[in-house]
């Protein structure tokens, strides 16, 4: 095994590793996996590492720039039933074989499971190129809410041979990776999740956005973030704003996201806000103007949204697992309930909507708890598990010792 220390030998190699990012996901998709691909690429680039980012190519994309040290690299892909606007990259495993013995990288990091990720995989170990998968999605739990039940136990069991067939699993939370461990996931470790504190800040909050809402300062803007989907739990999220309404009348309720779910939510709630899904300046603006973050998810891997949220000064109502369970000190910073406890949510959303004051406060912690989640700290601590990965390996010497006696 790995030793534990994050502190293990480097290779030597004049200005940085040769990575290749693996992903069937990134911006401008809008999704938590697109995001943190999007920081680690970014993050990694600025520590002057050279990277293949290597994705399906979108709808209607044209050929995207490289950059000094990022050469993009689109493969095939089709779209994934049930999300709109993302796509799964075809398993083109021969066309990697051919670029990695033109370029052979130092490590593959493989963040989703689709055939572009298994492909990947198949095409790294037969150059020997060392390995890391990140696990990002829930599949195995998202399942139950698309008539796939019956599936869990082979899904589960599909990802698990999957991730131990790579060199380390990088998961974002040490909860999870107790519970993967514990199902026979091998060299599993953690990738945690930072937060850009500058654009998600109080200083986005926005008047005129408030009022387009129908909201003044005394209103309580009730504010989810997210996919509009059935693994999101939102009828939760529905039955807390209707008791809240019970609590505070004028109380308005914004859902900010797509997804499968959001016509029919539209059609069935029409004083709801649903403007659809947000980016950049525009969501923080959105995050910021609100007043409470409800977010019932019981599918999250890690949930980008609740150190968004919290960032942005609002205080969050979550079960706790995931970024909630890592982040929130029950009625300190936040609100977190545990197991799946319906009642206890939506006791929780009433309580603050009572007690504004108390509201406010949990808000301003939950900023101060957010200042200390750095993205650069994590991209470091990502580095060093690459370097330790590598060092095991033997080193890029080795790496390409085995690529010169390769024949295709």
């Amino acid at each position: 095994m790995l030793p534990d220390t994050a502190h293990a030998a480097r290779p030597k190699r004049v200005g940085g590793l040769h990575l290749a990012i693996v992903t069937e996901t990134y911006p401008p998709e809008i999704n938590g996996v697109a995001n943190t691909m999007r920081h680690l690429v970014e993050g990694l680039a600025r520590r002057g590492h050279r990277l293949q980012l290597i994705r399906p190519r979108q709808q209607a994309e044209q050929r995207p720039l490289d950059s000094d040290r990022i050469a993009v690299h689109l493969v095939p892909g089709l779209p994934i039933p049930g999300y709109q606007g993302l796509r799964f990259g075809l398993p083109v495993y021969w066309r990697l074989r051919r670029l990695w013995s033109r370029s052979t990288p130092d490590l593959v990091y493989i963040a989703t499971q689709g055939p572009l990720g298994h492909a990947a995989l198949s095409a790294a170990r037969a150059h020997r190129i060392p390995t890391v998968t990140g696990f990002h999605t829930q599949f195995q739990q998202y399942s139950q809410h698309y008539g796939l039940g019956f599936f869990t136990q082979q899904i589960a069991e599909t990802l698990r041979h999957f991730h131990n067939r790579s060199d380390m699993t990088l998961v974002p939370t040490a909860e999870l990776q107790q519970e993967l461990s514990n199902e026979g996931f091998r060299h599993v470790h953690v990738f945690g999740r930072g937060v850009d504190v500058n654009l998600f800040s109080p200083a986005w909050r926005d008047p005129g956005l408030r009022r387009e809402w129908g909201c003044d300062d005394d209103t309580l803007a009730i504010l989810y973030v997210g996919r509009i989907a059935p693994e999101k739990n939102l009828a939760l999220a529905r039955q807390t704003y209707r008791a809240i309404r019970a609590v505070r009348r004028t109380a308005r309720f914004v859902l900010v996201g797509d997804g499968p779910l959001l016509e029919q939510i539209r059609r069935d709630n029409p004083e709801y806000i649903c403007p659809g899904a947000r980016v950049g300046e525009e969501l923080s603006r959105y995050y910021a103007s609100g007043d409470l973050f409800l977010f019932p998810s019981l599918t999250e891997t890690y949930g980008n949204v609740v150190p968004e949220a919290m960032a942005s000064g609002l205080p969050v109502v979550a079960f706790g697992y995931a970024a909630a369970g890592s982040l929130i000190d029950p009625w300190s910073n936040g609100v977190t309930l545990k197991g799946a406890d319906r009642d206890a949510f939506v006791a929780a959303g009433c309580e603050l909507a009572r007690d504004l004051e108390r509201l406010r406060n949990l808000g301003e912690r939950a900023r101060q708890t957010a200042e200390g989640i750095s993205w650069d700290r994590v991209i470091r601590g990502v580095e060093e598990r690459l370097y330790q990965v590598i060092h095991r390996s033997g080193g890029t010497e080795a790496c390409r010792a085995t690529m010169a006696t390769t024949s295709e």
